[in-house]
C-alpha cells in the first residue's frame, strides 16, 4: 500500500505573522454608539439645529421665564413679591379683558373671511392671464403689503373725515356725512377695511402659488365637460387648496385678533372701547400707573397666548387637512 502521508497535496500553506484586526477609522466608535435612525437623519438634524437653538433662546426660554414672572408682583422700586395665581384671578375676573377678546374676535370675523374670498377670486383671475400681465398684477397686488400699518392708518383716518372720500362717496347717494371713527357701530368696520387692504396682497400670492401647483389637466378635463369658472373654482380649486386655506385661516385669525397699530392710531380703542383689541388693552394696562401694572399686563398677555393657541387647535380639529399636497 502506498503511503500517502508523504505525498504532496498541492496546497501551499501560507505562513503569516500575528493576526491583526482591521484598523477602524476615526469616529467609527462614536458613530456606532449613535442609534441607526439618528444616523440616518443626522444631516437634517444638523441643518435645523441652529434654528432650534435660536428658537429656544429667543422664544421658548422667554416664554417660560414670563410664566415664572407672572407669579410675582413686580415693581421698579422694590423687590418682587411672590403672589401665586393672584394676577391670573385678577385678569380672569376683569370684564374689560373679555370685552377686548370679543372685539378681537369680531374684527377677525370681519377681516379673515373677506381676505380669503378676495384672495381666492383674484388669484384665480391672475392664473388665467398671460405671463407679462400676471407679473404686473402680482406686483400691484403686493404693494399694500409693503405699506406700514401706521401709514395706512393715517391715510384711512383722512378718508373717514367729514369731508373725506368715504363721506363724499355716500353723499352721491344722498346720505349725509357719517362719523365713521366716532360711532360705536361703525368704528370697528372702519378699522377692518384697512386691515383687509393690508392683508389680502400676501394672501393672494400664496393662493396663486397653490393654484399654479394644481395640474392643468384637472381644469382641461373640467372645460371639456362644460364646467364654467365658478364650477371649476368650487369643485377643483377650493378642494385642492385645502391646506393653503387652512394655513391662511389660522394665521389670519391669530394676527387679526392681536391687531394693535390700526386701532391705536385710528381710534385709540374708542369710542367706548368699541375698538379696544386685546393687545391694545394689554398696552393700556401696562401704561397704567398702578404698582402692579407690569405683572397684570404680563399675565394678560400669557392668557391671550393660551386663548389664541386654543382657537388654533379648534380650527385644526374642525377643518380637516391632508398631510401631503392635495394636488
Amino acid at each position: 500500500m502506498l503511503d500517502t502521508s508523504t505525498q504532496p497535496t498541492g496546497r501551499v500553506t501560507q505562513v503569516t505573522g500575528p493576526s491583526r484586526r482591521p484598523r477602524r477609522k476615526r469616529g467609527t466608535k462614536v458613530r456606532d454608539q449613535v442609534p441607526k435612525h439618528l444616523r440616518a437623519h443626522l444631516t437634517a438634524y444638523l441643518m435645523i439645529a441652529p434654528m432650534v437653538i435660536l428658537l429656544g433662546i429667543f422664544v421658548i426660554w422667554p416664554l417660560v421665564y414670563a410664566f415664572y414672572l407672572s407669579f410675582f408682583e413686580m415693581s421698579f422700586y422694590k423687590d418682587a413679591k411672590f403672589v401665586g395665581f393672584d394676577f391670573y384671578q385678577y385678569v380672569l375676573t376683569d370684564p374689560d379683558f373679555y370685552a377686548s377678546l370679543w372685539v378681537g374676535l369680531k374684527l377677525a370675523i370681519m377681516v379673515v373671511p373677506a381676505i380669503l374670498v378676495l384672495a381666492l377670486l383674484l388669484a384665480s383671475f391672475i392664473a388665467t392671464l398671460s405671463k407679462r400681465l400676471a407679473a404686473f398684477m402680482k406686483t400691484t397686488v403686493y404693494v399694500p403689503a409693503v405699506v406700514s400699518s401706521v401709514v395706512a392708518a393715517i391715510i384711512f383716518v383722512f378718508i373717514y373725515q367729514d369731508e373725506g372720500v368715504a363721506n363724499w362717496f355716500i353723499g352721491l347717494f344722498g346720505h349725509g356725512p357719517v362719523a365713521w371713527l366716532n360711532t360705536a357701530g361703525t368704528a370697528l368696520p372702519a378699522v377692518a377695511i384697512p386691515a383687509i387692504w393690508l392683508g389680502f396682497g400676501v394672501s393672494t400670492l400664496i393662493m396663486l402659488a397653490g393654484i399654479l401647483d394644481i395640474p392643468e389637466s384637472y381644469f382641461e378635463s373640467a372645460r371639456l365637460d362644460g364646467a364654467n369658472f365658478w364650477q371649476r373654482t368650487r369643485y377643483i380649486t377650493v378642494p385642492s387648496l385645502r391646506n393653503v386655506i387652512l394655513f391662511l385661516l389660522v394665521t389670519g385669525l391669530t394676527l387679526t385678533i392681536q391687531e394693535f397699530q390700526l386701532p391705536l392710531v385710528m381710534t385709540n380703542g374708542g369710542p367706548v372701547d368699541a375698538t379696544n383689541t386685546p393687545n391694545l388693552y394689554i398696552f393700556n394696562s401696562f401704561r397704567d400707573g398702578t404698582p402692579y401694572a407690569t405683572s397684570y399686563s404680563l399675565t394678560a398677555a400669557l392668557l391671550l397666548f393660551v386663548v389664541i393657541g386654543t382657537i388654533s387647535i379648534i380650527i385644526f380639529r374642525v377643518v380637516s387637512s391632508e398631510k401631503s399636497s392635495d394636488a
